[in-house]
């Protein structure tokens, strides 16, 4: 799968689902993402944060995609309706993302959330 936009695609399903495998193949080793209140969190602390929250919904708009070479960046504006422990949340944001052509597939290395105001 070539295309960033598919990719990006697969990780937003998986994200949704909590498909941690596809998530484990996606995301790059070194990979960081800088959450909405500035917290970081790296690969593996991703990936297990779907033990303690879960996604009913995930919808992204106004995406933009940009390539640059092996590096393409996607910002859009996600809204999402999720359980974090036992509390509904609902967010909106504009996240960006980092994706980078390695070993002949798009892995994510980056992803930043601002939270936008209701």
């Amino acid at each position: 799968m070539d295309d960033v936009r598919e990719v990006q695609d697969l990780f937003d399903h998986a994200e949704l689902t909590a498909d941690t495998e596809t998530l484990r193949q996606l995301i790059a080793d070194d990979f960081l993402s800088i959450g909405p209140r500035g917290f970081v969190l790296d690969k593996e602390q991703w990936i297990h944060r779907h033990g303690e929250f879960s996604y009913q919904s995930l919808e992204t708009s106004e995406m933009d995609v940009r390539r640059y070479g092996d590096t393409a960046v996607i910002r859009d504006v996600q809204r999402n309706r999720a359980t974090y422990g036992d509390q509904q949340v609902a967010v909106k944001s504009r996240v960006s993302q980092v994706w980078v052509h390695q070993d002949g597939r798009w892995r994510l290395v980056a992803i930043q959330f601002s939270p936008l105001a209701e």
